[in-house]
């Protein structure tokens, strides 16, 4: 199985508890078609680059999964059919991008800076 990475941007109409429906189903969808949720991270609503639908703020989540090739295109029928979802995107990792999601999720990122600080009070 392969490892993807899928960001979408919701309509930020919706509330916090329509928001984590939408993204429920998603997910569900998901594990339906036998794909390993490896992790989600919810950034909550953002201000857009640039106006969609007449909207400058929307819900953003990103869901790091490993799902067979089919389920993709399934997932990403879903996303056109609902109609909270403003924008998304689905990205195939490769190894380097699957390497530089654990250390970023391990949090090896955040010491090699807190030691940097220290370097630099003393």
């Amino acid at each position: 199985m392969q490892q993807y990475e899928s960001v979408i941007i919701l309509t930020p109409l919706l509330s916090e508890d329509a928001a984590k429906e939408a993204i429920a189903k998603f997910t569900d969808i998901l594990k339906e078609g036998g794909a390993e949720i490896i992790a989600e991270d919810n950034w909550g609503l953002r201000k857009l680059a640039y106006p969609i639908q007449k909207k400058t703020t929307g819900f953003y989540h990103l869901t790091e999964f490993k799902a067979p090739g089919d389920l993709i295109k399934k997932l990403e029928v879903e996303y056109k059919r609902d109609e909270r979802v403003m924008r998304f995107l689905t990205i195939s990792l490769d190894k380097h991008a699957v390497a530089y999601n654990e250390k970023k999720r391990s949090g090896a990122f955040n010491k090699k800076v807190e030691t940097k600080t220290e370097e630099v009070a003393n």
